[in-house]
């Protein structure tokens, strides 16, 4: 259902309704018929007499069951309805083979930008001075330019959490931009301006921040370092191999541990190293009906803790983040069964952290998974203006599920750190004051 069509109904129940009027019920309409599968009249019949006033609040509860008698009027976010078919995703299957690679002149002489050219030899190569701006106006086609760069700047920092929300205390090297994978809840394709995939070559220099630095510890044994903000972790291995880097640094430093976290299994680079217990490959994992709906291009959960499995009977240890949690009707079944597969996969004492976090997103983010996912369920649920700004399920809705998920974890994982991700310190009290 186009805007337009939805505006001119509107004008038509409610002649002169002024532009931010309009934009409010026409954003409702929207979202109630998209998740109801309802037409106009059926939302907002026309045998009614309506003015605005009534019009919103009749939609509101539609659209807000939940939240309605409780939340303020101001947490609901009303935002003009844009929806660009020229945005939308590209969910066509295919491998990772950019069309386009520039390589940085101070780095054309790397071993990654060696195996780069090896890989890829019916790519156009390009050297480029670092300064001129590349890759696609499109997200959807980020993957058809790679960059080989030297990072200068962004080496070493503390997670960026959210303003007010409670940290764990994690540590990140920012070991490249751009990710194959197509999710539908991910940030990056709001947050990233260079449309494009980029993959430092001076991961020693990266490595040669870390004796010197001091870290934030969280709720763990010794300071935890990981990459995985701006990318997966091992998707891109097989080309970047920096595992083959980063395992042996860190297997002569046991009073650290780090992190690779992923979605995929491409795992080879990391066997071929063998494992340590200071180093954790995660998994990101969800319930089976949203990877398989809302993750696309990302391996199943089965093939994904198989995966870990390998890696534990490696040497290392494996951790989990259920993160996003999506709430939908059948939810609980669904994430305990995802939990089980967990217990079941590998042993509990190889598990070194599970973290739990509910979907979270910022406005401009709303609006463009919308656009470039305009079938997506993930929206359809009820989410509000929260305490650092993003938009979240309300707090019952939250507790319900972190009251639910976290003991089941800690009872399947009794020596495991379980800890909410992003969240508000309230709920997070109120979720382990009594466990």
């Amino acid at each position: 259902m186009q805007p337009v069509e939805i505006e001119n109904y509107l004008l038509g129940l409610l002649p002169g309704l002024g532009i931010n009027k309009t934009r409010e019920l026409s954003r409702l309409l929207y979202e109630i018929a998209k998740r109801d599968s309802l037409p106009l009249t059926q939302i907002l019949p026309q045998e009614e007499k309506w003015n605005f006033e009534k019009a919103k609040t009749h939609l509101l509860k539609k659209r807000y069951p939940v939240n309605f008698k409780t939340a303020a009027r101001n947490r609901f976010y009303l935002p003009k309805l844009e929806l660009d078919p020229a945005l939308r995703a590209d969910l066509t299957p295919r491998p990772f083979y950019p069309k386009t690679v520039y390589i940085e002149e101070s780095v054309q002489n790397t071993p990654l930008a060696a195996r780069v050219r090896e890989m890829f030899p019916r790519a156009e190569f390009k050297l480029t001075d670092g300064k001129t701006q590349v890759g696609s106006a499109n997200f959807s086609h980020r993957t058809e330019t790679l960059l080989i760069h030297r990072e200068k700047y962004d080496f070493l920092k503390p997670c960026p959490c959210s303003c007010s929300a409670a940290g764990c205390g994690y540590n990140l090297i920012n070991l490249g931009f751009g990710c194959r994978f197509e999710c539908e809840y991910c940030f990056l394709q709001q947050y990233q301006n260079l449309h494009a995939v980029l993959l430092p070559a001076n991961v020693e220099e990266f490595l040669q921040k870390i004796d010197t630095a001091s870290f934030h510890q969280g709720p763990f044994d010794r300071p935890r370092i990981g990459s995985g903000e701006f990318t997966d972790s091992l998707v891109f291995d097989h080309i970047t191999q920096y595992s083959s880097q980063i395992v042996p640094f860190f297997k002569a430093r046991p009073h650290l541990q780090f992190e690779f976290k992923t979605k995929s299994t491409n795992i080879e680079g990391l066997l071929k190293e063998g494992g340590a217990e200071n180093i954790v490959v995660a998994w990101s994992v969800n319930a089976a009906p949203v990877i398989e709906q809302a993750e696309h291009f990302t391996p199943s959960l089965q093939e994904r803790l198989a995966a870990s499995a390998r890696v534990v009977q490696a040497g290392y240890r494996t951790a989990f983040h259920f993160d996003p949690v999506i709430i939908y009707d059948g939810w609980q079944e669904d994430y305990a069964q995802t939990a089980q597969a967990l217990a079941q996969a590998v042993p509990a004492d190889k598990v070194a952290w599970i973290s739990v976090g509910t979907l979270r997103f910022s406005r401009e983010l709303k609006k463009m998974m919308e656009t470039r996912f305009p079938e997506g369920k993930l929206l359809d649920g009820e989410f509000l203006l929260d305490f650092d700004g993003k938009m979240r399920y309300g707090d019952a809705q939250r507790l319900e599920v972190y009251r639910y998920l976290v003991p089941l974890l800690k009872k399947l994982f009794p020596k495991t750190v379980v800890y909410l991700c992003m969240e508000d310190p309230q709920v997070v009290k109120a979720v382990y004051q009594n466990l």
